[in-house]
């Protein structure tokens, strides 16, 4: 343990003195002078034009515009306040009227029939309709599109049969019975499905437009969206600016006139411009958490998601269940915590984040208790047990790999030392920018691999779906008809206590077989400038600027 905290003493230090640059000028020290003429002169601007312009920081180029495409965190941000779904997660982080502005659900709970509002359009002033969610849904679906999001759209019926190849786009059963009326006629009961519906991957796509340019998604001049605001201009890598869509139908109730996305992957880089006046919101960065946490400037809030560590199962040595675990068990999560991310996160002892009400009212993560811990002894008896079984007189190389970040690189260290000093485990790390990362993870090519998971809707069962056979998130190579069973039950059964009971017994099953780790459950710690306000940052959902302002 002396060594640990000996590496974490270093690596604070490291991450003080050095800051990787995300563009030509980033992570430069602007003087006092030079800062206080870039507040001067972005007050001045602001004051000029009597614009209210909101400064934010959205980390990387978004992965993809298209609603079906970009399916991670870096497309939500946007897309959530670029368009809009039929509904809409209010205040209160309640699935509330968007688009569609009432519905009916049959008494069987599968046929739900939306009405869209007469005052939806697109920001180029077409009249937002039925078909157009029709056409993204399918889009969405059709194999060819090869969409991340599209297991989410199997909870219609035919839509799992279109995806994979086995049924057409007719059998999908979502219908524009006249333009304003939507009805969708699910395989089974859903009674989370209007959360289901507030995910990106179910906001329309205007037809028109898309049959004419397939690529209206990658630029400013051709994107139409039909939310709070709209794409005003996008220098690729660089930066974005939302204007408020005069089009939306509940434009009176935005606020602010323009937002502008920095793009910058570095926590100490987006401080600093948080510091100088050019960022009104920021991330703290872990080595100056003890010192920032506790300011009054700083938002805390739950957020649902967790990091976790992959085993591609296909690759030695992790087609062992016992070394699995061993590497789990290896690993030291309240140190994670505590002296590497740091920013009150908790360390994850399941794979279910917190704030899942059961139906007695309880927690979902307290309901199942903790499925591994910290246990050096018991993880050197399995990695023992493990080469055992497979004839290892010593492990076969071990890479790590982690999509860049500072955050990222830090927790893969601690965890190579961890690894190290509990097992005598060399690891070697690899780090890949996103994109190249994501595509390597998804086609089995890494050995063991950082992961993180951000909840797509308000239900424990969307990080446990992950894992069912030939899953698109899978991305182990592990398939288990058991598990695939309980998956199935713990969607479609009507008695919401013995769906949870189902769910319980997915999650132990998938500690058991741990073909993945869970590391920390996410929170959201935000320093946010005066005067902003009304920004909501949902627990389970997407980050949205509708009734967000600046004074």
């Amino acid at each position: 343990m002396k060594k640990l905290l000996l590496f974490l003493l270093t690596l604070t230090t490291v991450a003080v003195l050095v800051a990787c640059t995300a563009n030509e000028d980033a992570g430069q020290e602007p003087d006092d002078a030079g800062a206080e003429e870039t507040e001067i002169e972005q007050a001045e601007d602001e004051s000029a034009s009597g614009e209210k312009i909101l400064n934010l920081n959205n980390s990387v180029e978004p992965t993809s515009l298209d609603p079906s495409i970009g399916f991670d965190e870096v497309s939500w941000i946007p897309l959530n306040n670029l368009m809009e779904g039929l509904t809409r997660l209010d205040q209160d982080s309640v699935a509330a009227p968007g688009v569609a502005e009432d519905w009916e659900i049959s008494e069987d709970g599968l046929t739900y029939t939306f009405h869209l509002r007469e005052d939806a359009n697109w920001s180029n002033g077409d009249p937002v309709v039925a078909e157009d969610f029709v056409y993204a849904w399918k889009y969405m679906l059709a194999p060819e599109t090869a969409s991340a999001a599209a297991f989410l759209g199997y909870f219609i019926k035919g839509g799992e049969a279109y995806n994979n190849g086995e049924g057409s786009a007719d059998d999908v059963a979502v219908t524009a019975i006249d333009e304003k009326t939507l009805e969708v006629v699910l395989e089974a009961p859903a009674g989370f499905f209007l959360d289901v519906l507030t995910n990106p991957a179910f906001f329309p796509i205007n037809k028109k437009i898309a049959e004419e340019n397939p690529n209206w998604h990658a630029e400013a001049e051709s994107f139409v969206a039909n939310g709070p605001f709209m794409l005003e201009s996008w220098e690729h890598d660089s930066e974005m600016v939302f204007a408020k869509n005069s089009e939306y139908w509940d434009v009176d109730a935005v606020k602010l006139d323009k937002i502008h996305w920095a793009m910058v992957n570095d926590t100490n880089t987006q401080y600093q411009m948080f510091e100088t006046g050019e960022l009104d919101t920021a991330s703290i960065p872990p080595e100056l958490s003890d010192d920032l946490i506790d300011g009054d400037n700083v938002y805390i809030g739950n957020y649902g998601g967790l990091e976790f560590f992959r085993f591609n199962v296909n690759e030695e040595p992790f087609q062992n269940k016992n070394i699995r675990k061993a590497f789990a068990y290896a690993v030291n999560r309240q140190e994670i915590a505590d002296f590497v991310v740091k920013t009150g996160v908790e360390p994850a002892y399941g794979f279910v984040s917190p704030g899942f009400t059961t139906p007695s009212g309880g927690d979902f993560r307290d309901e199942n208790g903790d499925l591994v811990s910290f246990d050096t002894e018991y993880a050197k008896k399995l990695l023992e047990e493990g080469m055992a079984e497979e004839g290892y007189t010593e492990l076969p190389p071990i890479v790590l790999s982690y999509n860049t970040s500072d955050t990222n690189k830090a927790v893969a260290e601690t965890m190579q030392s961890m690894l190290s000093e509990n097992l005598g485990i060399d690891v070697t790390l690899e780090n890949q920018e996103w994109n190249v990362f994501s595509e390597a993870q998804q086609n089995l090519e890494l050995q063991f691999s950082r992961s993180s998971f951000i909840n797509d809707y308000s239900d424990p069962v969307n990080f446990l779906e992950s894992f069912i056979t030939d899953s698109y998130m899978n991305r182990t190579g592990w398939s288990n008809a058991e598990y695939d069973e309980l998956i199935e039950k713990g969607k479609s059964e009507t008695d919401e206590e013995k769906r949870y009971e189902y769910l319980y017994e997915a999650e132990r099953l998938l500690a058991e077989e741990m073909i993945v780790m869970p590391i920390r459950y996410y929170n959201t710690v935000v320093l946010q400038a005066d005067g902003v306000e009304g920004i909501l940052r949902h627990p389970v959902g997407y980050f949205d600027l509708k009734y967000a302002d600046k004074n």
